[in-house]
């Protein structure tokens, strides 16, 4: 079986504590996982021309695509991509050199692209498109193709960043207990 790790300029991914990632998945280069985060099936992650950063008990979820953008004369930073903590990423999503903060809900199929910057406590709804370069103030629901404001989260939602997280970091506990 072919290992989900591969090293690109002789840099492989570094794992935190705790990590799972599925055999389906493929991480190649510089990227760092915190701990009790997860990668799930068919996670396609290239840390090649700039780095991934994914916080703690963050989850990637099925068929996600993580990249980033090169460094060049325009853009001699380039974009990283940076994950922060607690943060839940559905399935078929298509990150692209761009920023989350913590306590982030990015819905099924949604886009954020390069030089985006989610603030800390922000759901992006499913099929969603953030354009790049926008930012996307905390505390706040973005929808649609190009994404709006819609509405200030509810309390009840707040919680719920949280809480999504803790759901992924007891499946994946339990995906590590069968692989034993």
């Amino acid at each position: 079986m072919q290992q989900p790790l591969s090293s690109f300029k002789g840099i492989m991914p570094t794992i935190g504590d705790g990590v799972y990632i599925a055999d389906s998945s493929r991480l190649v280069g510089e990227i760092k996982i915190g701990a009790d985060s997860s990668i799930w099936h068919m996670v396609a992650a290239r840390g090649d021309v700039n780095y991934i950063t994914i916080g703690e008990r963050s989850n990637v979820q099925d068929g996600t695509v993580l990249h980033v953008t090169r460094k060049s004369a325009g853009n001699p930073q380039g974009n990283p991509l940076i994950i922060g903590d607690d943060v839940t990423i559905g399935h078929k999503c298509m990150l692209h050199g761009c920023t989350l903060g913590n306590r982030i809900l990015v819905g099924m199929g949604a886009i954020v692209m390069d030089g985006a910057v989610v603030e800390d406590d922000v759901f992006i709804g499913a099929g969603t498109l953030v354009p790049p370069n926008k930012r996307l103030e905390s505390g706040y629901l973005y929808v649609g193709n190009p994404m709006v404001q819609k509405r200030p989260l509810k309390e009840n939602e707040i919680a719920f960043l949280k809480q999504s997280a803790i759901n992924y970091v007891e499946l994946k506990e339990e995906y590590l207990a069968e692989a034993e």
